[in-house]
């Protein structure tokens, strides 16, 4: 069992004291409940040990209730990703997993198409794929932790119950995080009636807890940011370091992918809701608006660096600009970016579709840069979510 000093409770205590967190019941509570799974993971796991040895003094083994997971929801910037994060690195098992659900689903999509491969060569003869691959899951991730969980892919929201009925079957415990409450998800989604014995399991093996804190932490953390450094030089990519510091705010980047139709799009860095790439990341390669949509879907703040001034013969890039900053306006994010200049000087030439267009991306990128636009679009994006 984890120690008392070590519990999410008094780690988050801690932070507070060392005032890089403001005091906030909301938050305690659901630690407390973190604590509380986490107890219940470790309890469990000891009993396990004792049951294995059972047999040689011949006693009867006794089935152990299911530890139940978490399922907390509510708007965005409330401290689910934090409090996840202080679960996750303090929960004392060995077989556990963090994960975007839509990696992790992407994941379960290819050991499926692994199963049926091996199913048609003859190397195995079990028809259904489910619970071989919960059986792997589970033989590797005893907890499952998800931050952002969402559905949208009609694929996933149709496996969904049959997967998490075997998972759950086999002792597999839940803790998510997500914008939306259970009955909320893949709604108006295809096929939706298919998707909704999931939510019922949901409720039953993960304790429902909404946490809507009255203060947006996300603000704080685009306090004083400069979201738009131009030219091109060191002082520049100094405030662009800094804001990028500020707005992961200690956590530790690293690369990530994000699944897309089979493909999967490279993110060179990322933290939490925000992540970082050169323009030549976003605007030279092929990417469309499924792309930036997709990757809107996981971040909310992309950092770009080195948007260069753009001239007639760059007509590919100037189209995937306009293309991205519509996409990051639309779904009520942030960019913020090192460039050669102010948004207005950006195309050096006017021509065609794409010169007229441009007019309203130098509009987009300049509203975000003022503090009204972070304080509505923060607002907006709570509510597109819900």
């Amino acid at each position: 069992m984890p120690s008392a000093g070590n519990s999410i409770s008094k780690r988050l205590e801690a932070l507070i004291a060392e005032g890089r967190l403001q005091p906030d019941q909301r938050q305690m509570r659901i630690a407390a409940r973190l604590d509380r799974v986490a107890a219940d993971l470790t309890t469990s796991r000891a009993q396990r040990k004792t049951n294995a040895l059972g047999w040689l003094f011949a006693k009867r083994r006794q089935a152990q209730p299911p530890v139940q997971g978490l399922y907390l929801h509510g708007g965005v910037g409330r401290g689910k990703t934090m409090l996840m994060d202080l679960f996750f690195e303090t929960v004392p098992i060995e077989r556990k997993r963090r994960a975007h659900f839509h990696a992790f689903m992407a994941d379960v999509q290819e050991r499926i198409f692994r199963h049926r491969q091996k199913l048609k060569a003859g190397e195995t003869r079990e028809v259904d794929p489910m619970p071989p691959v919960a059986a792997q899951i589970y033989g590797e991730s005893r907890l499952l932790c998800f931050d952002e969980f969402t559905v949208t892919d009609i694929a996933d929201a149709m496996i969904l119950s049959r997967l998490f009925t075997e998972l759950f079957a086999r002792g597999c415990v839940l803790v998510a995080t997500s914008n939306v409450a259970p009955d909320d998800l893949y709604r108006d989604g295809l096929n939706r009636s298919l998707f909704l014995p999931f939510i019922g399991l949901l409720k039953t093996h993960a304790e429902v807890i909404c946490l809507d804190s009255d203060t947006d932490y996300r603000m704080e953390k685009t306090e004083g940011i400069r979201v738009w450094n131009a030219p091109l030089n060191d002082a520049t990519h100094a405030a662009f370091e800094s804001a990028w510091r500020q707005m992961i705010d200690g956590a530790s980047p690293a690369p990530a992918t994000v699944p897309m139709k089979g493909r999967e799009i490279a993110v060179p860095l990322s933290a939490g809701r925000a992540a970082r790439f050169d323009f030549v990341d976003l605007c030279q390669k092929p990417l469309g608006a499924s792309d930036y949509l997709a990757l809107l879907a996981r971040y909310d703040t992309l950092f770009v660096e080195n948007i260069p001034q753009l001239t007639a013969d760059r007509r590919n890039e100037v189209k995937r600009l306009i293309l991205l900053v519509d996409t990051v306006y639309d779904k009520g994010g942030l960019i913020v970016a090192t460039a050669a200049s102010n948004p207005d000087s950006l195309l050096l030439e006017r021509r065609g579709t794409e010169g007229f267009e441009f007019d309203r991306t130098i509009s987009r990128l300049t509203e975000m840069q003022s503090v009204e636009y972070r304080e509505a679009h923060l607002q907006r994006a709570q509510i597109m979510t819900k």
